[in-house]
């Protein structure tokens, strides 16, 4: 069991955690009740009703927040020629080939988001034993492998986020940052609740989200109604 401290316990006595809250409710509980000293993420954890063994129960993506997520993320692309000149024009933080391979094989992980353009992918695919484990391995799903690098960087720049389903058949997701406004956080977290309904396989049976929470890194869970996630 985690073990909680001081503050934590202090909050948990005055709130009810086995309540369900209004998403716009819950969110303003979540700021409220973030109380650490530095400025804390806010995060999204639904529990969805699907066998993440089975090949056709699978989700994953990535969306564009409307507001962004409050973190600024460092973007390596690999790509040669024009496409490296483009991927450096588009405030890519690192741009190579060959020579990052080497430079990762050797232990370096200095970015969070790797781009690649297609023709990349035979040689980045070395790296899967190491990127893999990481997240950090280029993936046409969530848009990572594009030959429209200067796309694909802005995207990431502007707020973009990925979800994949783990092997507890949960999806966690960063919706920004206790300072945002309460508007904003809901425009988020509606944004990634609407594309996760629009992802649903078409083998999942009964009701689809079993619980869906919001927390400060720090704070409590507060529950929103599963049957009714989108609602103020």
């Amino acid at each position: 069991m985690p073990k909680h401290g001081k503050k934590y316990k202090e909050i948990v006595k005055k709130i009810d955690l086995s309540a369900f809250y209004e998403p716009l409710q819950a969110l303003t509980l979540v700021k409220e009740n973030a109380k650490a000293k530095f400025d804390e993420t806010v995060e999204l954890a639904i529990r969805l009703n699907l066998d993440p063994r089975q090949a056709d129960q699978q989700v994953r993506g990535a969306v564009v927040l409307p507001h962004g997520t409050g973190v600024t993320r460092t973007v390596l692309v690999f790509a040669k020629g024009e496409k490296a000149k483009e991927a450096e024009a588009a405030g890519a933080d690192f741009v190579g080939a060959e020579d990052m391979i080497e430079k990762i094989q050797g232990g370096w992980f200095g970015f969070d988001v790797a781009v690649a353009t297609p023709d990349m992918m035979g040689m980045v695919g070395k790296l899967g034993r190491v990127l893999g484990p990481k997240g950090l391995m280029p993936n046409p799903k969530t848009g990572t492998v594009s030959m429209d690098v200067t796309k694909a960087i802005a995207d990431i720049k502007a707020g973009k986020v990925e979800y994949r389903l783990d092997k507890a058949a949960n999806i966690h997701c960063r919706i920004g940052k206790v300072s945002f406004d309460t508007e904003k956080l809901f425009d988020n977290y509606q944004t990634v609740v609407d594309i996760l309904i629009k992802a649903k396989p078409s083998a999942a049976k009964g009701q689809y989200m079993k619980s869906v929470t919001l927390s400060s890194t720090m704070g409590p869970g507060f529950k929103i109604s599963p049957v009714k996630p989108l609602g103020k």
